[in-house]
């Protein structure tokens, strides 16, 4: 028994900032010479981002820079900014109202109703705070008390393929779950002061967002009421594998610690080159327990962990542009929102004439780890395994 996804819903915060004034706010934060101030531009510019939403943002740019008071100038007295405590207080307040608008998008989006909601799975590696924001969930939606909940925390931006593993195999244990599952980040909560070079590269990325799914066995899938109206996609797309492998002794190239002064991102530049190695056989090995071959996927979603990881996934699958496009646009309109961002990608794929199935969806996190996820049309083909 297998997961089909139902609906798919997206949030942001209000505002938005283009990434040449992000530039110049990062210039007051980290940069302390002329020459730091000439190159950090240049990488904010080679980012492959845009613009980018945060919840700390007062103002979206809108003929003048986008406003926030949340980051004060690097200064003697103020060399690291807001302590994690202030952070996490933001965290607690700002994580809401995105999870409840992305949930009540994937509601719409399926048909479902909120009380038949059987499974909650939230997702965050940005924030902590207990009652959490799926106790808001149950709340906000109405959905039932005796909902059981599953937390996913600090797993990296693989976390919502990680989330959609656990669906599956509640969806496997239980032909009448239906499971609704929200992942949320703030990662611009976590803007680091200084010149760090691998801390810059983190900020020029990094951005907001939430996503939600929602989703049922494929066995419930044809027996499942929506409110009034049927089901929006009553094919839907099938999990049908997950994958995962850890690359041994690569645990320095990504790292995500919780600091003094917010959590501390580590991407190490021999990353690209340590994918562009170790995926494509790795990738040969899963695929090929299915009798596939790479050939074989139709669209691909690629977390977007910046433009070399982007280009060291193309050359070790073997992708064309075409099949980065969904890819490259979300990390250029939204940015990096790290567990939150590979659902933004799913989404834009399944609405896509572009883009049949199957998909493989790839993230990768600390470790180093490669996570994966196989898509195919249900209800045809989700029941084989």
């Amino acid at each position: 028994m297998s997961f089909v996804i139902r609906g798919i819903g997206t949030a942001t915060p209000e505002h938005f900032i283009a990434q040449s004034d992000a530039a110049e706010l990062a210039a007051k934060l980290s940069c302390q010479t002329a020459k730091q101030k000439n190159v950090l531009p240049v990488l904010y510019q080679q980012s492959g981002v845009k613009r980018r939403y945060s919840v700390l943002l007062e103002a979206s740019n809108n003929g003048r820079p986008a406003a926030q008071s949340f980051y004060q100038p690097l200064s003697e007295e103020n060399r690291f900014g807001p302590n994690t405590s202030q952070r996490m207080q933001r965290y607690q307040t700002e994580s809401v109202p995105l999870a409840v608008q992305a949930s009540r998008a994937a509601l719409h989006d399926s048909g479902l109703s909120s009380d038949k909601v059987t499974h909650l799975i939230t997702v965050s590696c940005t924030g902590f705070h207990a009652p959490g924001f799926d106790i808001a969930l149950m709340r906000e939606l109405s959905l039932n008390a005796g909902v059981a909940r599953t937390h996913i925390g600090f797993m990296g931006c693989h976390g919502a393929l990680n989330a959609l593993r656990v669906a599956q195999s509640f969806a496997k244990e239980d032909p009448t779950a239906c499971v609704l599952l929200c992942a949320v980040e703030l990662c611009s909560l976590h803007q680091q002061y200084g010149w760090n070079p691998q801390q810059i590269v983190a900020n020029a990325l990094f951005a907001d967002g939430a996503a939600a799914v929602i989703g049922t066995s494929e066995q419930h899938a044809t027996a499942a009421q929506g409110v009034g109206r049927p089901m929006q996609h009553p094919a839907g797309w099938c999990l049908y594998d997950n994958g995962s492998t850890v690359i041994p002794e690569s645990e320095s190239m990504m790292s995500w610690h919780i600091g003094d002064h917010g959590f501390e991102m580590s991407l190490s530049p021999l990353l690209p080159d340590l994918i562009r190695r170790r995926l494509g056989d790795w990738l040969n090995m899963w695929l090929g327990r299915h009798g596939m071959r790479r050939d074989d996927v139709s669209a691909w979603a690629i977390h977007p962990g910046g433009p070399r990881i982007l280009k060291a996934v193309a050359e070790a699958a073997g992708l064309d542009d075409l099949q980065l496009q969904a890819s490259q646009t979300v990390l250029a309109e939204f940015g990096n929102m790290s567990s939150a961002t590979i659902l933004f990608i799913l989404q834009r794929l399944k609405q896509s004439h572009h883009a049949p199935l199957p998909c493989v969806a790839l993230g990768f996190g600390p470790g180093v780890t490669i996570e994966a996820a196989l898509f195919v049309e249900a209800p045809h083909g989700c029941s084989t395994r």
